[in-house]
């Protein structure tokens, strides 16, 4: 059995790397491609009111890098600065960019979910927010910011009084698959029960189905497997036609566990991995 990681190329090839360590099978087959916005003039813009705000919130670890890839010379932050994390692998990015640990605002290791309600469960007591100011950093498509999450976070900030901005750091397009990928593609139609799709975002469902319309396919996924790492995009996955959808927390622990089950569970419909 194959899982194959669907992931932007950065975080697939990780992962990849992670999941061979541990022994399991894994190929990157990413379905989301990051590109620069087209626009780079906000994101300049946005570092330079760092020194007003109270908590930067980065929705994932493309954004952390891409905010970060674009931060103009001579801009820094203040100490008293938080930077907002919904998981672990955005934490990573944000160490990785330089940030000390203690800035960092997460949810616990042991939150079994890793989103924006997880986040506020933890930003909420910091609170009061009330004329606090608030950056959070995205992504966009096509031009046009996407996320519900994002959307319920940027709400509830507003609801407790904070004055919120948002920029998009980075655009997601449609996958362009190299020759690699489009090996990968068929081998997955021609045999969905030795493959299990990894999906860190319902947006890469979304891109599988248009890539099996561009190609003129209707792909029957009844007998094909979707790990899904968070409740929402198990539900699309659903929707998609999986036949099979393991639930687990997007950690490497979790993650391994739930392909240890899809390897022994045989035949039998699994709804969810408690973490």
């Amino acid at each position: 059995m194959r899982v194959l990681v669907t992931r932007p190329e950065e975080q697939a090839r990780e992962w990849v790397a992670r999941l061979t360590e541990r022994g399991v099978a894994a190929a990157a087959l990413p379905l989301i491609a990051i590109e620069a916005p087209a626009d780079p003039a906000p994101v300049r813009l946005a570092w330079q009111t760092l020194p007003q705000r109270s908590l930067l919130v980065f929705v994932s670890p493309n954004a952390v890098t891409q905010f970060f890839s674009q931060r103009p010379a001579g801009c820094e932050w203040q100490a008293t600065l938080r930077f907002g994390s919904p998981g672990p692998g955005t934490s990573a990015a944000l160490r990785a960019a330089g940030v000390a640990p203690g800035a960092i605002v997460e949810p616990p290791p042991d939150a079994g979910r890793f989103d924006s309600e997880a986040l506020w469960a933890v930003l909420g007591p910091q609170g009061p927010w009330q004329g606090r100011s608030v950056l959070i950093v995205r992504g966009s498509v096509d031009g046009e910011a996407q996320g519900q999450g994002r959307e319920w976070l940027s709400q509830v900030l507003r609801d407790a009084g904070a004055s919120i901005d948002l920029v998009a750091a980075y655009r997601r397009a449609p996958p362009r698959l190299d020759a690699a990928g489009q090996a990968l593609w068929a081998a997955a139609l021609a045999a969905p029960v030795e493959h299990v799709w990894l999906f860190s975002s319902s947006e890469a469902i979304d891109q599988l189905d248009a890539l099996a319309a561009a190609a003129g396919t209707a792909p029957d996924w009844r007998t094909a497997q979707a790990l899904a790492t968070h409740p929402r995009i198990a539900q699309r996955a659903r929707r998609a036609g999986f036949g099979r959808v393991i639930e687990a927390p997007p950690t490497l622990e979790a993650v391994v566990a739930a392909i240890g089950v899809s390897r022994s569970d045989g035949e039998r419909p699994i709804e969810s991995l408690a973490p």
